[in-house]
């Protein structure tokens, strides 16, 4: 990978939006890394997006390595893309979800279709396609919220675009970005009414069930 670095320039010089998508994919790559908890990662992250100036976007990374040096230790290995061929090509076990006044969950262990669409009304919903398999290569999700919200949690390593539109609500893409080789690419995409779709980047959690085995 290419140095991740900011250029050298002065602090009060205007950042682009290639300049903040820079910081902000290192920052993806730290928590992938195991050097930013998700507080932290999301604080910085924020904080990249609002800079305005270099002065304002170097320091969220300055005790950060450059991506894939790590002195002292191995570098942090990335995802097998075998692993991925493993989740891919599963039959769907889900092609959609819906909440009226109420929520609607997709998580843990599940398969997703290759067009998957979501609807919330006055209500909330979580898909989460951390422990997912995928039914094809490219997968779409379709999410539509009125005065509702849709979060949308997908792992660090995974190839993600976001599309979607929101009047008086929003549709956040912060959680956009490319993936490991091998990774499925994800599409969001859709509509929010006085409501919100977020798409939120975050590890996989740990496998409790594992760790009380190991003790």
């Amino acid at each position: 990978m290419a140095d991740d670095r900011l250029p050298e320039r002065l602090p009060e010089m205007r950042a682009s939006d290639t300049d903040r998508e820079q910081v902000a994919e290192r920052l993806r790559e730290a928590v992938a890394e195991g050097r930013l908890e998700m507080p932290e990662f999301e604080e910085r992250l924020d904080a990249a997006y609002k800079a305005r100036t270099y002065g304002e976007l170097e320091p969220l990374t300055r005790d950060l390595p450059q991506a894939g040096a790590a002195p002292g230790a191995a570098p942090a290995a990335a995802p097998d893309a075998g692993a991925w061929t493993a989740r891919i090509g599963r039959p769907a076990t889900s092609r959609g979800a819906g909440a009226m006044f109420g929520g609607f969950s997709r998580r843990g262990k599940w398969s997703i279709g290759r067009a998957f669409t979501a609807f919330a009304l006055m209500g909330g919903g979580d898909i989460d396609l951390r422990d997912a398999d995928f039914e094809d290569r490219e997968i779409v999700i379709r999410c539509f919220t009125v005065m509702g919200g849709i979060d949308v949690i997908v792992p660090p390593e995974l190839d993600v675009e976001v599309t979607g539109f929101a009047l008086m609500g929003g549709f956040d893409d912060r959680g956009a970005g490319e993936g490991s080789p091998g990774s499925p690419k994800v599409r969001v995409t859709g509509f929010a009414l006085m409501g919100g779709v977020d798409v939120k980047r975050k590890p996989k959690k740990p496998d409790k069930r594992r760790k009380s085995l190991e003790k």
